[in-house]
């Protein structure tokens, strides 16, 4: 049997030391956060991150939510099947994110900057809520230039599927756009997420200079909702939603694009181009006793969804194997994956 070719997956967005803590609602209230948010840290917001670290018992993971992604994908593809890139310091956190992404087996290329920090993430739970407020630092400095390095762009051209978190849209939209073109014009899928419902409210032009090449595109019940509101769409429909954005003007025609809207507990919604309604899918159920952390079941849906597209699965098996890894992920402390490695196995 032939070997699998290596590094099939490539993904991109910005990479993030999480400091991941249980908080309460004075602590979300001193730093004017909401329970379940993702905002951009201002000022006011930059003590978070020491007083979560000297004041509450924080854990430090491995963290960016396209990175949480791709370390799913490699829990259940081959290895050295997945490679990541983004900007990151040239400091002891970046030191951690190197040691956290070589046990999960993933392949990073950062652009190292000289002088800005690793980016951070401080992460507030609050029961099922988390509160989380980014400041990106040197994740914030990725540019062209390093993805055109010749041994880098190497790794784009020898690519089968690219995976585009949305976070990445207030950092590098040339280098999203540039991944865009080589996908439509080799014919190999882009995945693109909505990640937040800032990005569809305060980053439109970018998201939308792209929208013509997204092949798959990955939101929440809100993201899709801010998605809708910000492009006049007129409807909260969920299902309405997803149709419309399955149905906008498409790039490479050769593929038919899916539009994927997930719901945490509620079925999720899948509208296909040209296709009359939507498809839904119950999640896998799991006991509420065992549900630990739902930080990251998005980015897990997201990894399982992108191991089935990579291994040429159909889009039934690609969704199930998404709800696999997001009911394994919110078993775990953060956007985690169960050791030893469990085994997934077709429905």
């Amino acid at each position: 049997m032939a070997a699998t070719k290596e590094y099939r997956l490539l993904c991109l967005e910005n990479p993030l030391l999480d400091i991941q803590a249980v908080g309460n609602e004075a602590l979300l209230e001193k730093y004017g956060l909401k329970a379940n948010d993702a905002i951009l840290a201002e000022d006011k917001h930059k003590g978070i991150y020491e007083d979560l670290l000297s004041n509450y018992d924080a854990k430090l993971i491995a963290g960016g939510a396209a990175q949480n992604t791709a370390r799913g994908a490699q829990y259940m593809l081959p290895p050295n099947s997945v490679v990541y890139l983004g900007g990151v310091g040239d400091d002891k956190y970046a030191a951690i994110l190197h040691d956290a992404v070589k046990q999960a087996g993933l392949r990073v290329e950062y652009r190292v900057d000289p002088v800005e920090q690793t980016g951070r993430c401080a992460v507030v739970i609050t029961g099922h809520n988390r509160s989380m407020c980014t400041d990106l630092g040197a994740a914030n400095h990725y540019d062209l230039a390093h993805l055109k390095k010749p041994e880098i762009w190497a790794l784009v051209e020898n690519a089968e599927a690219y995976y585009i978190g949305g976070y990445h849209f207030t950092v590098c939209p040339p280098a999203i756009l540039e991944l865009c073109n080589q996908a439509a014009k080799n014919n190999k899928p882009l995945i693109l997420s909505l990640s937040a419902p800032f990005i569809a409210q305060f980053f439109k032009e970018p998201l939308d200079a792209t929208a013509p090449y997204w092949d798959y595109i990955i939101g929440n019940e809100t993201e899709a909702a801010a998605y809708a509101e910000s492009h006049g769409l007129g409807t909260t429909d969920v299902k309405e939603i997803a149709i419309a954005l399955a149905n906008l003007p498409k790039a490479n025609t050769q593929r038919k694009r899916v539009a994927i809207v997930t719901q945490g507990t509620e079925p999720t919604i899948v509208a296909v181009q040209g296709e009359e309604g939507v498809k839904e899918y119950p999640v896998h159920a799991i006991d509420a006793a065992k549900i630990n952390d739902t930080n990251g079941a998005g980015d897990a849906f997201a990894g399982g969804l992108c191991s089935g597209i990579v291994e040429g699965c159909s889009l039934d098996e690609s969704i199930n194997r998404g709800q696999w890894l997001a009911s394994l992920s919110i078993q775990e402390l953060g956007p985690s994956y169960p050791f030893p490695k469990q085994t997934y196995k077709p429905s």
